[in-house]
């Protein structure tokens, strides 16, 4: 393509949300833990091979008994959020970073197989919850 001889109309977008399609037969559940499988549709957050992180559900996304793709779910990509933690968690594990267990359960990698990163801790306020920055580990 050559270049440009005068001013383009860019699409743009903020990044800070995204639609993505709901896998078939599941429910993502607003406020759950998002990632994507190998073909790119969204599912439930979990430590699962294979998935990719792509951040929190803003609403409830029902696909049970609907074909991949029938639906989208807006996730948040950006942002920090509270979860609970299958790791027991003290204020030293402030800035280490997290991987999912399951849709609403975060983990250190030491407590997870997979380890699949989806933020940093932020605060801890007890031993089984902890505040996520999920910037930058948005895949």
């Amino acid at each position: 393509m050559a270049a440009l001889e005068q001013d383009r109309g860019t699409q743009r977008r903020d990044g800070i949300t995204r639609p993505y399609k709901v896998v078939a037969d599941d429910c993502i559940y607003g406020g759950s833990l998002v990632a994507v499988n190998a073909a790119g549709y969204a599912n439930p957050g979990a430590d699962t091979a294979g998935l990719i992180f792509v951040g929190v559900a803003e609403e409830r996304a029902d696909n049970s008994g609907g074909a991949a793709g029938a639906i989208e779910v807006n996730v948040r990509r950006r942002g920090e959020f509270l979860f609970a933690s299958a790791s027991a968690l003290t204020i030293a594990n402030v800035g280490d970073s997290v991987v999912l267990s399951d849709d609403q359960t975060v983990a250190l990698a030491a407590d997870a197989i997979n380890d699949i990163a989806c933020g940093k801790i932020t605060e801890v306020p007890s031993a089984s919850t902890c505040w996520v920055s999920i910037d930058g580990a948005v895949g």
